[in-house]
């Protein structure tokens, strides 16, 4: 399986991304933007600090400037970009996945890499042709400035916030910070540890939350935050130690901010429809998009959108143009602030419906055509959307199947206004679709989000 996917560079480290690899990326990178001055940072993973210097020696050997800005967390990352002035960037990181992945999220002006871009690095690195120079390596500290950007942004606070750092990056910064905004900051799995040994370092897989409900309500915390492994994506827990479904906490920022002022927002295709219907209701204008970070964040650039999310747990603000784990969370503390209202109040006043989990389903390239071939019947009665895969909407409900940006495989995600409507669903795209019948949620019952 390649690792130069649609969004970013990404695989297994080192059968699939070695310290060889990156060093070519490096080169690659270096020729594609010569002569230009590049951010480069790292997260914990084991394999990072081999991979991260391996890319800077490409680049130096390009004739690129690097800055090297450290360890830090991702956003932290796009910051240093904007604040050091720089053409553009790379950070070492495989994000949410596990511990054995590793890759490279580039950034290039301000808007991130695109596919066709993705594309040429690989071409360069088959060639080898690369431009050759000797560039210069110069350390910078970004901390410091980082916090004051949040202080000038974020008024500050005294709420409680359990935070689950999964040993990843964010442990060294976010509740720092915090902490020096006001803030009363209980941690979980602070320690930087690459290997994630207390949880899968993706908070979108909410079984995964357990020990952090339990410590919100152990410690009678405002609310929880949950963090993936570089920092970008935030799960919230509401005070009374339940998981909020990431459509239900972009609804809380659609409403406050559309109750400031018009605009528009871009949601993720797989997001549950109350988010469409929030974002109507206030009189904004919803964009539905492509699922995968780089699609959400062109259009909403693009746009000058208010705001835009993914069920990932991605939020991206108009204020300051990217998404941030910590940004969100003094965002949703300080909504939680003004409405004088806990998190468990605001959740349950939300409308409900009946949603799946991401169902993901390993399979053959050739099989994913075929699954989506199938599903593509559905047009003969209902009407479908190929944005991306194959959305189909029911008369209560719809239900979507696509390839997967990031693993070799289908995803599959579906809502339905009632239980029964989403049981209804279920057997009726099993009479098209019968393989998906090998996937445990389709034998068993479904969650009501």
């Amino acid at each position: 399986m390649s690792i130069y996917k649609e969004c970013d560079i990404r695989g297994i480290y080192p059968e699939e991304i070695s310290a060889e690899e990156t060093y070519h990326i490096g080169r690659a990178l270096g020729t594609r933007y010569e002569n230009a001055a590049l951010c480069v940072a790292g997260d914990v993973r084991i394999s990072t600090e081999e991979l991260k210097e391996s890319l800077i020696q490409g680049l130096l050997d390009s004739g690129i400037t690097v800055i090297d800005v450290g360890m830090i967390a991702t956003p932290m990352f796009y910051f240093a970009i904007e604040e050091l002035e720089v053409a553009g960037g790379i950070m070492v990181t495989a994000s949410h996945n596990p511990a054995q992945y590793n890759g490279l999220k580039m950034m290039f002006g301000n808007m991130p890499i695109t596919d066709r871009e993705i594309q040429e690095i690989q071409r360069l690195v088959k060639r080898k042709k690369f431009a050759t120079g000797k560039g210069e390596r110069i350390r910078r500290e970004i901390k410091e400035s980082y916090r004051r950007f949040l202080e000038e942004s974020c008024p500050r606070g005294n709420l409680k916030i359990v935070m689950d750092c999964c040993n990843g990056v964010t442990g060294l910064y976010y509740p720092q910070i915090a902490r020096q905004l006001g803030y009363q900051v209980v941690t979980l799995y602070q320690e930087p540890d690459g290997r994630f040994p207390n949880r899968n370092p993706n908070p979108a897989l909410y079984t995964c939350l357990g020990d952090l409900c339990e410590k919100v309500r152990e410690e009678h915390a405002d609310l929880g935050a949950a963090y993936d492994g570089d920092g970008d994506r935030v799960v919230f827990v509401d005070n009374q130690g339940r998981v909020l479904l990431s459509e239900e906490s972009f609804v809380l920022y659609i409403e406050d901010a559309l109750s400031r002022q018009t605009g528009s927002v871009v949601y993720d295709q797989k997001s549950m429809s109350i988010v469409p219907r929030t974002v109507e209701r206030c009189k904004g204008r919803a964009i539905m998009e492509k699922s995968g970070y780089g699609f959400i964040k062109k259009r909403f650039l693009e746009n000058h959108s208010l705001l835009a999310g993914e069920i990932s747990g991605h939020f991206f603000f108009g204020e300051i143009g990217r998404d941030d784990g910590l940004y969100a969370t003094l965002k949703m503390c300080e909504l939680l602030t003004r409405k004088r209202k806990s998190l468990a109040q605001m959740a349950d006043a939300l409308p409900k419906s009946c949603v799946s989990p991401e169902i993901r389903m390993f399979c053959l390239y050739e099989t994913q055509d075929a699954l989506l071939k199938k599903a593509r019947k559905f047009s003969v009665k209902y009407p479908i959307e190929e944005l991306d895969g194959i959305r189909v909407t029911f008369p209560h409900g719809w239900f979507l199947i696509r390839k997967s940006v990031t693993e070799q495989g289908i995803t599959v995600r579906m809502e339905g206004e009632t239980r029964q409507d989403l049981e209804t669903m279920k057997q009726e795209i099993l009479e098209v679709i019968p393989e998906l019948g090998g996937h445990e949620y389709f034998k068993k019952g479904q969650r009501e989000g």
